[in-house]
């Protein structure tokens, strides 16, 4: 496992380093580290911490979600109030229904079958999506709008829904049929999980104010916490639920609103933490991109995604409408809105592990859309902010 680690860090950063120098996102370098030294091409990486991965990735994921929580400024975010809900839901549904309305044609999958496929492909990725989103509040890209705001919580809730139409489809797959109370659970869960975070936050910053510790403690201490959320939400076998990492993002916003000097020191640890912990997450999420499928899809599979991704961007579009934003903005938002990676990463292979007939055709898309949304819609948000958002004055 020690000599892994050694790979991941060592090759993944100069790759990303790499990358950065020819303008490129650095997170297409360590895809391309983990696919490479993963199981399906060099096979380097010890099977210990292949077992590990999904962990791993989760604490990279709950480290920049907390980033993001000690730094979000909710102000932007409540003057665009309808769209910013509407975010949550709206582009995963028209991608779901793009997928609904090509697939059969062109991939031959029934009804049900793109419905499996759609709601694998429909969530935006955080891990792609939320660093760069905490970049563009550091700099103050857009922040004065609520742009990089809106897209960060809508990515974080478009994952819980999307997921839970996962859970459903595949049960229905199975004969168990649609669930009602799956759907009620939605907005409960992230109603919970806000409450929870928020009072978690609370707390903390009332305990961080009575008790003298060094912040390298206090960072220890939250992320216990985030742990224990995840773990509870995995092991709850209740009907309700509530999303764990949704709670984690608010445990930030709520230390940000009661202790605001702190927040701001923590989000420092937090970004040092995020150096090796972005390492990991997207050398690891290569690691399970098998390019032996990609060989077995072709132009159709692509016409496939495209024309989702379209549709999804169409889902942006109307949830900007009526807005104060540029053209420039929401042309932003749109593309920002697009990468794939996490989710796909972690259900595309459920199908087949389920013996679904579809299985092999949900795992190849789901590569194939890692391997181009990730890398273009990282590479789209890096080109463009500049360009098409206003920094702030103060910035």
């Amino acid at each position: 496992m020690l000599l892994s680690i050694s790979l991941i860090l060592l090759v993944g950063m100069s790759m990303g380093w790499i990358c950065r120098k020819i303008k490129l996102p650095s997170l297409l370098g360590m895809l391309l580290t983990g696919i490479v030294l993963g199981p399906y091409v060099l096979n380097l990486l010890d099977e210990s911490i292949l077992g590990i991965s999904a962990d791993l990735r989760k604490i990279a994921l709950i480290i920049i979600l907390t980033r993001a929580g000690l730094g979000l400024d909710l102000s932007g975010l409540k003057k665009l109030g309808r769209p910013a809900i509407m975010m949550c839901f709206v582009p995963a549904s028209l991608e779901l229904l793009g997928m609904l309305l090509l697939a059969p044609g062109l991939l031959g999958l029934s009804v049900l079958e793109a419905a499996v496929l759609g709601s694998v492909l429909a969530a935006v990725s955080p891990a792609v999506v939320v660093p760069r989103m905490v970049k563009l509040m550091d700099e103050g890209y857009g922040v004065k709008e609520g742009i990089p705001q809106l897209i960060l919580a809508g990515a974080s809730v478009d994952d819980v829904y999307v997921i839970v139409l996962f859970s459903t489809f595949v049960g229905m797959m199975q004969g168990e049929g649609a669930s009602v109370i799956r759907f009620i659970n939605v907005p409960i869960s992230i109603l919970l999980g806000i409450a929870i975070g928020l009072l978690l936050g609370v707390l903390l910053s009332f305990y961080f104010k009575k008790v003298h510790m060094r912040d390298t403690s206090k960072v220890l201490l939250i992320l216990s916490i985030s742990f224990i959320l995840v773990v509870l939400e995995d092991h709850l076998t209740t009907a309700i639920t509530f999303s764990a990492l949704i709670a984690i993002m608010f445990i930030g916003i709520g230390l940000q609103k009661n202790r605001e000097v702190v927040a701001k020191r923590l989000s420092q640890k937090y970004g040092k933490l995020w150096v090796a912990a972005e390492v990991f997450l997207f050398v690891l999420v290569g690691a399970t991109v098998n390019i032996g499928y990609l060989g077995k899809v072709g132009v159709k599979a692509l016409l496939v995604i495209a024309g989702a991704l379209l549709f999804r961007m169409l889902g942006v579009c109307i949830c900007l409408l009526k807005t104060s934003l540029r053209s420039g903005e929401r042309l932003f938002a749109m593309m920002a809105y697009t990468p794939k990676a996490t989710v796909q990463a972690a259900i595309g292979g459920i199908p087949l592990a389920l013996g679904f007939s579809c299985g092999d055709t949900v795992l190849t898309v789901a590569v194939l859309a890692i391997v181009l949304t990730a890398p273009l819609g990282a590479f789209a948000i890096d080109l463009s902010y500049q360009k098409l958002l206003m920094q702030d004055a103060q910035k």
